[in-house]
């Protein structure tokens, strides 16, 4: 049985015992559905269910494929930007002479027993 909807024939299939489904020969040669291969099934916002060929080569295809999103480099060198200011501003009490830790500034070297070197 043939469907028309947004300008696309969908078919009409029934759901096994088991919740499988078997999609039709024609729709299969054209999305180049081969016996074993991968799909990717995805539930969409409207109640939708996607079954889509899973690529030969999954990191060729996701290539450019946040082109239009926004920069992650931009965001991570913002959020550094960002975290260095809010370390130069830590109080004053936390930090010894030229800046190093006041524990750390005037170490006393460490007593020796009688007759060490």
């Amino acid at each position: 049985m043939n469907v028309w909807a947004e300008g696309a024939i969908m078919k009409v299939v029934k759901t096994s015992t088991k919740g499988q489904v078997v999609i039709p020969a024609g729709l299969r040669a054209q999305i180049g559905l081969r016996p074993g291969a991968k799909v990717v099934v995805r539930l969409t916002g409207d109640g939708a269910v996607q079954i889509r060929p899973v690529p030969k080569n999954p990191v060729a295809a996701g290539f450019g494929l946040f082109v239009d999103g926004p920069s992650l480099t931009a965001a991570l060198k913002e959020e550094r930007k960002a975290e260095r200011e809010r370390e130069e501003k830590k109080p004053a009490r936390f930090m010894g002479h030229a800046g190093v830790p006041a524990g750390r500034a005037r170490r006393r070297p460490r007593s020796r027993p009688h007759g060490g070197r």
